[in-house]
């Protein structure tokens, strides 16, 4: 996979369900007006703008009747069915009333783990783009199932901003950003406004998804985050329902929590990013402090010396985790053993490999080519 070429100042701005909806759990129309107002200011200057959004299981909800969120997956599927429709015909309502086109593009995980797939999607959207159109894409939850959905529209958003090359991508949420601690629960809870590093105290302050209506939460924001640090992409999470909040975090004034590293090394490009982002682990392998460090700081392959534990079962040529020590999640890579091989070499020098396992002289656990470091 070739490195997308960047689009200058393009945005990928995601919305997620609760800000989409009223408290009614129905599409909030007057919102998607407000917001498709300064997406029309933004374009007027020449900002492309990639729209990421939720909502299609709420707004088939309200579209079909159903007053609770289904419990099973072809209700839920029907319902996302519905929805699309009625999200499309909204966003077109109100970006076609500003003179703006939009095209409707839906993902599976599927679609950008296939080459031939990733690339069709990446080249409709530049195409769509040229054509001064707005792109409008959702996860395709009609036809996704466990194995190959995103989980939430984070990372769906993450993986667009990386596929594209995108300046920015702006997380629309009902916070108003990360904070120290649940500022419902702890009054001396401070607001983030910068983080620049992903590290074990960042991920604690992040909890589980706290909305009826939505799949996300501010640890999916944070995983989105990693994501964006290591592709070298700025990212904002930011409260959606603030008057013009858009047009204010592009115009550079401090809103929300900014993900940003302007001095870090861009560990991610092209396939790293594929790796990471688009592909689900298939097994874990926990490294030493030693391996941990050559890993992020000075762009290492993982040796088989370096590695101390294996979990799941994985072939030969599988993605799979890399955490260290503590339990952090420090990079994602392709490795060149099976699980049953790593059980056998962990730990090993590769001098000592190459003496029983024919083929595999030098060869690393996972090469730093072939690893996305978070």
């Amino acid at each position: 996979m070739s490195t997308p070429e960047q689009i200058d100042g393009l945005v990928v701005v995601k919305i997620g369900t609760s800000t989409l909806t009223r408290r009614t759990q129905t599409i909030d129309k007057e919102y998607v007006r407000n917001l498709c107002a300064q997406v029309a200011e933004l374009r007027a200057k020449g900002t492309p703008i990639v729209i990421v959004t939720s909502g299609a299981a709420a707004a088939g909800r309200e579209r079909l009747g159903i007053a609770q969120r289904p419990s099973d997956i072809p209700t839920l599927q029907a319902c996302a069915a519905a929805g699309q429709a009625v999200l499309t015909e909204i966003y077109a309502t109100e970006l076609g009333a500003r003179g703006i086109a939009c095209g409707q593009v839906l993902l599976t995980r599927r679609d950008v783990v296939d080459r031939e797939a990733y690339l069709n999607a990446r080249n409709t959207m530049l195409r769509l783009l040229d054509l001064g159109a707005v792109p409008v894409v959702n996860e395709n939850d009609t036809v996704s199932v466990s194995e190959f959905a995103f989980g939430d529209n984070d990372m769906l958003g993450a993986i667009v901003a990386a596929l594209l090359g995108a300046s920015t991508y702006v997380i629309l949420s009902d916070v108003d950003g990360l904070y120290t601690a649940d500022p419902s629960r702890n009054r001396d809870a401070k607001l983030l406004h910068e983080v620049t590093v992903i590290d074990q105290s960042i991920a604690q302050m992040a909890g589980g998804a706290g909305s009826m209506v939505g799949t996300g939460g501010m640890a999916s924001k944070v995983r989105a985050a990693r994501a964006m640090l290591a592709a070298g992409i700025p990212m904002v999470v930011c409260q959606g329902r603030r008057p013009n909040v858009l047009l204010d975090v592009l115009s550079g004034k401090e809103v929300g929590t900014k993900f940003a590293n302007a001095t870090a090394t861009v560990h991610g490009t092209g396939r790293k990013l594929w790796i990471g982002l688009a592909e689900m682990p298939q097994g874990t392998v926990v490294v030493d402090d030693g391996a941990a460090r050559a890993i992020v700081h000075e762009g290492a392959s993982l040796l088989p010396v370096g590695v101390r534990a294996s979990r799941g079962a994985y072939a030969e040529g599988d993605v799979i985790s890399v955490e260290d020590v503590s339990g952090a999640e420090i990079a994602r890579g392709v490795t060149r053993y099976s699980s049953e091989d790593m059980d056998r070499v962990r730990g090993l020098k590769l001098d000592i490999v190459q003496r029983f396992m024919e083929g595999k002289e030098g060869q690393p656990a996972i090469h730093r080519d072939e690893m996305l470091v978070f």
